[in-house]
């Protein structure tokens, strides 16, 4: 890892500082299929991601109203293991629902799922392209709810910021590239660090509790360079992540590095990459007076490692348009902890993991005739679960108390989707499109148990995949050039929702778990029946002059379909599903300066599978103003949740309310050079 590391630190070669008026190549892959005109797609530009009061990916996301996080915090105050991403009301654990790509390579956690948002600079990236819903497609497995495809800058002058704010908050970012004949180099680095705050919310605090500080940097590297017609594209990055819970015994470490090989061809595309994770977390338990906090669970080291690479073809086919490929991916971790805690020392030790492998092919087609779109595409996909092992030790030698292999297990998956689209004319588009999707549980679902305060959640190694079956219609009228808006109606059935299911109260001993105390509830990732989903999303935008505006809204009507162990959840909506969302940004900019305002709401959503644990509805305001100076220089300064709104984020067994992110202010100096 240190290695590694250096190398990310190492200056960039003296031929790429070398001036080149003439940029050669591009750095992008293929172009999207044309027949994705039949499908719900968003893309937002460089100016949406980089506009944020946080400036934060996930806050960017965000601007997509039905994408949401397992936990409504951000990444400087979640538990990483809240990050998995999903979209259109299907619920959610750390796992991600939605297929995150950035320059082609899968980015969610090899071992988890979730998503390490540390690891991304907004400066640093050109767009993020978001399909809702779509199944699988020539996507990969993992695009149930849909995808997320990110895109880097491309070369461009040396930007930086540097930034002061709320609780001792420091913020610096640069990005940068440099040209040499028929390539470019191009660096995005960045570094935060906070006090942080005091996660649990006013009325119910006490002597354990305290800020909750984070340290976090991320760097990305990335050279393109001209084989003579085809595209070298290598990416080199890594991030380092440190964060606390609030009280004693909860320190949580991430780190990663990836890297990345693609060649790029007129029609086709291949595609290597490896990435490497470490995780470690501490867990305790405070008392009801919360006067002290107890160590209950250390999962002090949880690596992991994902393989994978991609092949495409656009064959010439004349008004058809064609892509076929083929990609795999091959995952492998295991959690190591302490737990059993007595006296304020562990006394067991507990390792569990395994493996997995996706390999797929798929065809992608779509027809352009007059204002007639078509699109259809299948997938079939191989997948296999091996080396599942859970060993549980007393840590003064002997016996051990559990020594299991789970069987390997193998299956088939046939995917697809179809669509259509007519421009029915007066800036008419009409569309309609069917989709099949599925996902494989991950590593951590099925082998790694974990803690919220009181409450525990073992896994599950036998846990089946996920299958979602979806329809949607929709429109969008563009009667000009500067003004788009659509409407999409859905419905989703996720046959085999793995959920974490309520099976007891505390306190008690449970498998996989431990001891729970009287204030704490046992639950077990299972699969349920499915998750239903219907819904509306309305998305706007006009852009006249100095004056935009963008806005989006989601509806969604989520209900469980459960039975045996799961039957009382039966009816019941999906924890952590908001029936209405919504944000909407206006905002003015000319000669450099740029003023905004984001307004965001999500009504009432269940912190829990048995909908006992209301989280209030939120209401926040954020604010930006850019104000040139001489030079490309500039003052920043931006404000997060301006009213201070209380945004709930969790509640755990004995009712204590975790917040989200309080108002918090920035001031700022900027460099960005108008081109």
């Amino acid at each position: 890892m240190r290695l590694l590391w250096l190398a990310l630190l190492a200056p960039l070669p003296a031929f790429a500082q070398e001036a080149n008026p003439e940029i050669v190549v591009t750095g992008q892959g293929l172009e999207a299929p044309r027949g994705d005109a039949a499908y719900a797609v968003v893309t937002l530009d460089a100016d949406q991601l980089k506009g944020t009061a946080s400036n934060r990916l996930e806050d960017a996301l965000r601007e997509v109203a039905g994408l949401a996080q397992f936990r409504r915090s951000d990444s400087r105050s979640s538990h990483p293991t809240a990050q998995g991403i999903t979209l259109r009301g299907l619920g959610g654990n750390a796992s991600s629902r939605v297929l995150l790509l950035l320059d082609g390579v899968p980015q969610t956690d090899p071992f988890g799922g979730w998503v390490a948002f540390p690891a991304y600079l907004p400066a640093g990236l050109q767009s993020a392209r978001v399909t809702r819903g779509g199944g699988s497609g020539y996507a990969g497995p993992g695009a149930l709810a849909g995808m997320i495809e990110l895109s880097s800058a491309g070369p461009g002058p040396v930007a930086m910021g540097l930034a002061y704010g709320s609780r001792n908050s420091v913020e610096a970012n640069v990005t940068g590239s440099a040209r040499a004949g028929g390539g470019f180099a191009t660096i995005a680095a960045q570094y935060a660090r906070g006090d942080g705050f005091i996660p649990v919310i006013e009325g119910q605090r006490g002597i354990a509790d305290r800020p909750a500080p984070y340290e976090q940097a991320s760097l990305a590297l990335r050279g393109v360079i001209d084989l003579g017609g085809t595209e070298l594209q290598a990416n080199l990055s890594g991030f380092r992540d440190r964060r606390d819970r609030g009280v004693d015994f909860t320190p949580v470490k991430s780190d990663g590095v990836d890297a990345s090989v693609r060649l790029v061809g007129a029609r086709w595309l291949a595609l290597g990459y490896v990435q490497t994770r470490q995780f470690a977390s501490g867990f305790a338990s405070v008392d009801a007076a919360r006067t002290a906090a107890t160590p209950t669970l250390d999962q002090y080291n949880v690596p992991a490692t994902g393989i994978g690479g991609r092949f495409e073809i656009e064959p010439v086919t004349g008004a058809l348009t064609l892509r076929l490929g083929a990609d795999i991916r091959a995952v492998s971790g295991r959690t190591q902890e302490l737990y059993t805690y007595v006296a304020g020392l562990p006394t067991r030790r507990r390792e569990a993991g395994g493996r997995s492998l996706t390999f797929g092919g798929f065809a992608d087609a779509s027809y352009e005739s007059g204002p007639l779109t078509l699109s259809a595409g299948g997938r079939i996909d191989r997948w296999r679960i091996g080396g599942g092992h859970l060993l549980e030790t007393p840590l003064a030698g002997g016996t051990a108390l559990t020594d299991q292999a789970f069987a390997d297990r193998s299956g088939w998956e046939a995917t697809g989707r179809i669509g259509a689209a007519v421009e029915a004319g007066e800036g008419v588009t009409l569309r309609a499109a069917a989709y099949r999707g599925w996902r494989l549980p991950t590593l951590n679902e099925l082998y790694r148990p974990f803690r919220v305060g009181a409450d525990a959640t073992a896994a599950n190694a036998l846990l089946d995949p996920e299958r979602l079956t979806g329809a949607e219609i929709g429109v969008r009228f563009a009667p000009l050039d500067a003004l788009s808006l659509s409407a999409t109606g859905y419905w989703s059935r996720l046959d085999g929702a793995i959920a974490n299911i309520t099976l007891a109260n505390g306190p008690g001993n449970f498998p996989g778990v431990g001891f729970v105390s009287a204030a704490g509830v046992y639950r077990q990732r299972r699969n349920l029946d499915s998750v239903e989903a219907r819904g509306i999303e309305l998305d706007a935008r006009f852009a006249s002059g100095p004056v935009f505006l963008n806005a989006s809204y989601a509806f969604t009507d989520a209900r469980v379909q459960g039975s045996g162990a799961a039957a009382p959840l039966d009816g019941l909506r999906p924890a952590q599903t908001a029936p209405h969302q919504g944000s909407a940004t206006l905002g003015w900019q000319r000669f450099g300066a740029r003023v905004a305002v984001t307004a965001r709401y999500v009504a009432p959503q269940f912190e829990d599978d048995q909908n006992q644990r209301l989280l209030a509805d939120a209401f926040t305001l954020d604010g930006i103003a850019r104000i040139p100076i001489a030079g490309g220089f500039g003052i920043e300064l931006r404000g997060e949740n301006l009213f201070d709104s209380r945004v709930e984020a969790g509640i755990s067994g004995p009712g204590i309310i975790e917040r989200a992110s309080p108002r918090t202010l920035w001031i700022g100096l900027s460099y960005s050079p108008q081109r």
